[in-house]
């Protein structure tokens, strides 16, 4: 997990296109300046970080099951619960389960664990689009291969 460039996931640990759902991991880092005024004393992982954090799982879900063709945005939360304070250093496993998809809109159910142990839930809204442009289009398939989503391609 590289907060300062909202790259929240470390890697795919589990895909099933037929129900379809994904799992991956993160790990929060030890230190970063946003543990500095999040709390004073007492870190904790934001909650709109680990909000973030499932609406990445639940748009690398979009993005494999529909071939990196489109890119999905998050769009809206439907409800979100956090459970537990996120320490530095936790090692999570994000869940993304998609329930419903239609109209260029898909709803996705999300979970982070942490040791088994819930920390948070919320179902998402995301939107899927053409890409707007090829830099991100780029991006985003690089970032699918760095989280094992994609294959390496060498010209």
């Amino acid at each position: 997990m590289r907060l300062e460039y909202f790259q929240m996931l470390d890697g795919v640990e589990r895909l099933d296109l037929d129900l379809p759902t994904l799992v991956a991991s993160a790990q929060v880092p030890e230190t970063s300046p946003v543990f500095e005024g999040h709390f004073p004393g007492h870190a904790v992982m934001p909650g709109v970080l680990l909000l973030e954090t499932m609406a990445q799982a639940a748009g690398y879900l979009m993005l494999a099951s529909d071939g990196f063709s489109r890119m999905p945005f998050f769009a809206g939360v439907k409800k979100a619960n956090f459970r537990a304070f996120v320490p530095p250093g936790a090692d999570l496993l994000v869940h993304a389960t998609r329930v419903h998809d239609g109209s260029g809109y898909a709803v996705v159910d999300t979970s982070i664990l942490h040791g088994g142990k819930s920390m948070a839930d919320a179902c998402l809204i995301m939107r899927s689009v053409a890409f707007p442009n090829t830099a991100l289009e780029q991006h985003v398939r690089s970032e699918g291969t760095r989280l094992g989503l994609l294959k390496e391609t060498h010209a």
